[in-house]
């Protein structure tokens, strides 16, 4: 059985705040240690029946950069459900979900900018 390693270290601040993340795989091409402002990890409990997740981010990670987050983790999710579950129109659900969310976001940090409430 191959096996593959992944492994994830979170530097932080004197306040235990995550300064930097820094991950590498070990079935991974890329040679060097990869950096990231964020990250988010889901594992399944089929015994608990329940999902497990991880989420860090940086405090250097921009508000726009977590919704640019947020929206390719969410396409990526309906991406992921489509090859388990060939459920197209659930599919189609979470992809107009992302993509509202999205435009909102864009739209209060118009908002915003032009001196109205917003993010």
């Amino acid at each position: 059985m191959n096996r593959s390693r992944i492994t994830v270290d979170v530097s932080l601040d004197e306040a235990n705040v995550p300064e930097a993340i820094e991950w590498a795989a070990s079935a991974s091409s890329a040679e060097d240690t990869q950096r990231a402002k964020a990250m988010t990890m889901a594992f399944w409990d089929g015994r608990e029946k329940a999902a497990m997740r991880i989420d860090i981010w940086t405090k250097d990670m921009m508000v726009d950069e977590m919704a640019d987050f947020y929206y390719q983790n969410l396409m990526g999710l309906a991406d992921s459900f489509e090859r388990a579950t060939h459920q197209q129109e659930l599919v189609e659900d979470v992809k107009r979900f992302a993509k509202a969310f999205y435009g909102k976001f864009k739209a209060l940090q118009q908002q915003a900018a032009e001196g109205g409430q917003g993010a």
